[in-house]
């Protein structure tokens, strides 16, 4: 493991655990092993940070090749990232891979492994469902085992990364992996017809994959069963009130679509409604939690007796950490146009220029309150941004609630019910 990998993955085990309300990790693979693990893509910079972070193996990632410079290669290399090159980058696409292939072989080679985002890129906004599997990822397997002439083990398996919703903050994962392939034991069907066995072994991949995710078939349909388990406040989509298990919320999910897949047909009645629903709301300037929050969620006394008492939390975080979020917030919007980069992108930022500004503590503070002091408040400042953050959603929410109160939300409130009665009735899970 590399220096700065290592720190990496401490710091972003602290991190993760703050920006994450719930992670469940299914079936936690090995520390060292000559494996391959393909992940879905459905969060852009935030899958790797977050299988790194959780997901126990130690891993060298395949990363585009266009964010190598220079300056960067041998950081990126200390980190475990290995540039991977495609037809847009402009390259000899084909000789550069191999180089990296070389290097990969040599990595499986040391019981190291390796995780690939099979997909080769993430939608514009996150959504549950797969896009087709590469094929370098069983191609890389039989490299190395070529270059060993076969003689040590070589694994295939999956990651899913299912989110409740990446981009947002105090939302839920659920990473879940697959049993492994030994593909030594293909060794016949490669030698007979390698591009046979390549296609099938990244066929049966992407079927391995898919049963660890929560994968609508259709595109133009992800959508709408998300909307529908939004109205029901079950599943795996985030609200704040949720408090039901995170396997269960996922075992719902995926029930719902798998259901929706073999019958699509049964939920053309509910299309329009829920489209009519939703566009309702953006008439009025609302989103279903703002609505549900006002109607159901009151805010009692207990609420505003907590946030007076972390204030003095509150205003170390808003000094540390606030003042810096709403520049990065604005610098991260306006520079990346899609929407799915922006929640990784932040957290990345913050842990970089606030890790590093507040480095600064251990320089000055020592000498005033001591070394361990020193520690545990450079430790402390995560947490007081995290109280913080829920301070300005606290209070934005009671702005919510009183603007609501000059609102006449009866007639969607009534709509709402009724949607959330023929979903449950029509699902009847």
């Amino acid at each position: 493991m590399r220096i700065l990998y290592f720190l990496f993955f401490l710091s972003l085990n602290y991190t993760l655990r703050l920006y994450f309300r719930k992670v469940k990790v299914i079936n936690k693979p090995e520390r060292f092993s000559s494996t391959i693990y393909v992940s879905n893509h459905a969060a852009s910079f935030m899958d790797p940070l977050l299988i790194a972070a959780f997901n126990r193996a130690v891993v060298f990632f395949m990363t585009r090749s266009d964010v190598f410079t220079a300056f960067t290669r041998p950081i990126f290399w200390m980190a475990h990232m290995l540039p991977i090159y495609r037809q847009r980058d402009g390259v000899n696409t084909k000789e550069k891979n191999q180089e990296v292939f070389k290097k990969s072989s040599e990595i499986l080679l040391k019981k190291r492994s390796l995780l690939i985002f099979g997909e080769g890129l993430t939608d514009d906004v996150f959504i549950r469902r797969l896009k087709p599997l590469k094929k370098g990822a069983v191609r890389i397997g039989f490299t190395a085992l070529e270059s060993c002439n076969w003689t040590q083990d070589i694994y295939l398996a999956t990651v899913g990364c299912n989110y409740s919703d990446p981009s947002r903050f105090r939302s839920d994962v659920v990473i879940r992996n697959s049993e492994k392939i030994r593909l030594n034991e293909f060794r016949t069907e490669f030698e007979d017809n390698p591009n046979k066995i390549i296609q099938e072994l990244t066929a049966r991949l992407e079927a391995m994959l898919k049963k660890e995710l929560i994968h609508v078939n259709d595109e133009k349909f992800a959508e709408f069963t998300e909307r529908m388990m939004l109205i029901q406040r079950k599943g795996m989509p985030m609200f704040e009130e949720n408090t039901a298990p995170i396997l269960e919320r996922w075992n719902y999910s995926n029930n719902l679509v798998e259901d929706f897949n073999a019958h699509p047909e049964k939920y053309t009645p509910l299309r329009a409604p829920v489209q009519d629903y939703f566009e309702g709301l953006k008439l009025r300037n609302i989103d279903d939690q703002t609505l549900y929050d006002a109607t159901h969620n009151k805010i009692g006394f207990g609420a505003y007796l907590g946030q007076l008492l972390l204030l003095p939390i509150f205003l170390f975080g808003a000094i540390h950490c606030g003042l810096f979020y709403f520049a990065i917030k604005r610098f991260v919007e306006a520079k990346f146009k899609r929407p799915v980069f922006w929640g990784s992108t932040k957290l990345v930022m913050m842990i970089l220029i606030l890790g590093n500004l507040n480095l600064l503590l251990f320089f000055l503070l020592p000498q005033y309150i001591g070394a361990w002091l020193t520690l545990i408040y450079f430790l402390f400042i995560p947490f007081s941004g995290y109280i913080f953050h829920n301070g300005l959603t606290f209070w934005r929410k009671v702005t919510m609630h009183r603007k609501f109160r000059s609102m006449n939300v009866s007639d969607i409130l009534k709509e709402r019910l009724t949607l959330n009665e023929k979903i449950t009735n029509l699902t009847d899970m």
